[in-house]
């Protein structure tokens, strides 16, 4: 072709490819925004709920799936790490059940004879049962059992908290180094139920199951407690969990503190009335 004709098609070319790299460039910026979690474009609320924690430093979170809505009482609370205490059973359970340390929740441990002051946990315990009853010897001896090197690794790769278990393999959760957040029990909660998290489907089965605590009215209520003690104090108390109804599940979260009378009882209680009250339960 001839001079002019060549420069033309050159040009043509250049600018094709300059056109290129613009798209390109301009996709690729808008990456982060695609890849932004659900999240991110979800509503948060804020609700006053002072009325139900008095006397405590509390804290609400609730999820609404089918809304894709959060309300939160306290959100600066709501993003504090506090020890798990035995709301970690949850996790322990997974591990143990992919670990091949439990196989379902029938597994046995059996009673050492210690006596301790809560009589349910004075005899042989299944999953289950040391699920129901929060039974901490049996957990301590499936973190044993474990390992710190497994553990450790199941809690990074679920990103759970501050993933700090410095404390000790047996009691790493209680009220020690291990930390978490209100909102981070939440989407702990909602990978366990979509089948997020990386466990088995049959291992998450099971801990769904061993979590169930009431079936009624067409709301099946699943969830655990945890308490923390400090120097004979009770100064820390979780419940968390989802209710399942109407084709929705709402994922909740309760964490309260205080100096002396905080526990996972009274975290439930206050739970409960909150979500009576909103007609959840």
């Amino acid at each position: 072709m001839g001079k002019p004709r060549f420069f033309i098609f050159v040009l043509v070319l250049v600018l094709m490819s300059g056109c290129g790299n613009i798209n390109m460039n301009h996709a690729n910026s808008s990456l982060p925004e695609i890849e932004k979690s659900n999240e991110a474009v979800e509503k948060i609320l804020t609700e006053d709920l002072s009325k139900y924690f008095t006397g405590y430093d509390g804290c609400f979170v609730l999820f609404d799936k089918n809304k894709g809505q959060y309300i939160i009482y306290n959100e600066q609370k709501s993003k504090k790490q506090v020890p798990p205490c035995s709301t970690f059973k949850i996790v322990n359970s997974l591990i143990g059940l992919e670990t091949n340390v439990l196989q379902d929740e029938n597994t046995v441990f059996k009673w050492d004879g210690t006596k301790y002051s809560i009589s349910e946990w004075n005899k042989d315990q299944t999953l289950e049962t040391a699920v129901s009853n929060s039974v901490v010897w049996y957990f301590q001896q499936v973190a044993s059992k474990i390992g710190e090197e497994r553990m450790q690794s199941y809690l990074n790769e679920i990103n759970y908290g501050n993933r700090d278990i410095s404390g000790g393999i047996t009691k790493f959760w209680l009220q020690s180094s291990l930390k978490i957040s209100p909102i981070e029990q939440i989407h702990m909660l909602r990978n366990l139920y979509d089948y997020k998290l990386p466990f088995a489907t049959r291992n998450v089965d099971v801990v769904k199951k061993v979590l169930v605590l009431s079936n009624q009215e067409g709301a099946v209520l699943s969830g655990k407690t945890g308490s923390g003690v400090a120097e004979n104090k009770g100064v820390n108390g979780w419940f968390v969990g989802y209710v399942e109804r109407d084709n929705d599940v709402f994922f909740f979260a309760a964490n309260i503190e205080s100096d002396n009378h905080a526990s996972g009882v009274q975290a439930k209680e206050i739970t409960m009335q909150i979500l009576k009250d909103k007609n959840i339960l």
